[in-house]
């Protein structure tokens, strides 16, 4: 059973200035709500009990938002507002289930699962990125319901424009079903004619434990980071079972300026 998720926060996020100069992008504002807020009630509803955030000194506002209630206290004191109530309730029912530890410089997502060593309990893990939304289908709860089929990690995919494969890490792929395939092979960021399908990886993880003694050997690649896709390649390379889950909900990128305008009319279409 997967218990545990972690949710790098600690990243710059250059792509959404001006927007973030001050402000984490993952406290901005979607249809009414924080990006990160739509995160936790996907892992809530897939049944996760713990959640561990790995956000940097210069991200402590994100503890804030969820442990700083001083001003909730005072006007729920002064007026019975339902609405300010119920959304008290919903940040003391989140801060229950958050962990927090610091990544204090953005050395990828090998880096960040790392500073999760000693939190992590269990043989497997679910790992999200915040910039990528999936509504309409919880995607955690597919990973989940497919790992415990499979026994084995799994890694949220979609089929992307050939032209676009640039873009993304990419799977080698085989014995594919409306549903899933067995993974052959990570390639990040191939040239068009040098990708191997045209699934992409999307931001949910579901890893083996055992992977951090592998991201340990690793050296840094791109950009001076570790990447958690090397970790991945090498466990596959050895033998360790990756399976890709075709989720069945609408991806939104929430990384770009564009995407997070994007995603703030699509989940307003949900709404109604």
């Amino acid at each position: 059973m997967i218990k545990q998720a972690i949710i790098p926060l600690a990243g710059l996020g250059t792509r959404m200035l001006p927007l973030t100069s001050i402000f984490p992008k993952e406290l901005l504002p979607i249809n009414g709500r924080p990006n990160l807020e739509y995160i936790i009630e996907e892992c809530l509803a897939a049944g996760i009990k713990q959640i561990i955030f790995i956000i940097s000194k210069k991200k402590k506002n994100i503890k804030e938002y969820f442990f700083k209630d001083q001003l909730y206290k005072k006007i729920i004191k002064k007026k019975k507002d339902k609405r300010i109530l119920n959304e008290y309730k919903k940040i003391r029912k989140y801060r229950k289930i958050i962990k927090f530890v610091f990544q204090n410089s953005p050395k990828g997502t090998g880096d960040a699962v790392l500073k999760c060593e000693k939190h992590i309990k269990d043989k497997y893990f679910l790992m999200l990125l915040p910039d990528d939304l999936i509504i309409k289908k919880n995607c955690s709860k597919e990973m989940i319901n497919l790992h415990n089929k499979k026994k084995s990690s799994i890694i949220a995919s979609m089929k992307v424009n050939r032209n676009s494969v640039s873009r993304w890490g990419m799977l080698s792929l085989k014995n594919k079903n409306k549903n899933n395939f067995k993974i052959l092979d990570v390639v990040e960021k191939p040239k068009i004619n040098e990708s191997p399908s045209n699934y992409a990886i999307i931001g949910r993880y579901i890893l083996p434990s055992k992977i951090i003694k592998k991201i340990k050997k690793i050296k840094p690649g791109h950009g001076n980071e570790i990447h958690i896709t090397d970790a991945i390649k090498a466990l596959i390379d050895e033998g360790e079972s990756f399976y890709g889950n075709i989720f069945k909900g609408k991806y939104l990128d929430c990384g770009t300026l564009s995407g997070y305008i994007n995603s703030g009319l699509e989940i307003s279409k949900v709404k109604k």
